[in-house]
C-alpha cells in the first residue's frame, strides 16, 4: 500500500510541472511580440478579450446575471 500512496502523491507534482512547462513554452514564443509597443498592445488586447469572451460565455451558459 505504501507504493500506491507514493504514486498517487506524484500526480500533483507532475501536473504542476506540465502546466509550468506549457506556460513557459508559450511565453517564449510570445516574447518577441512584446518587443514592439504596437504588437505588445495587440497581444495584451487579444489576451484580455479572450478572457472576457470566456467569462461572458460561462456567465451565459451558467445563467449568472448581475442583479
Amino acid at each position: 500500500m505504501e507504493g500506491f500512496w507514493e504514486n498517487v502523491l506524484r500526480y500533483p507534482r507532475y501536473f504542476i510541472t506540465i502546466s509550468l512547462g506549457i506556460f513557459f513554452a508559450l511565453f517564449e514564443r510570445l516574447r518577441p511580440l512584446l518587443q514592439r509597443p504596437s504588437t505588445a498592445i495587440a497581444l495584451v488586447g487579444a489576451i484580455v478579450g479572450g478572457f472576457a469572451f470566456i467569462a461572458f460565455t460561462l456567465q451565459a451558459m451558467l445563467g449568472y446575471s448581475a442583479p
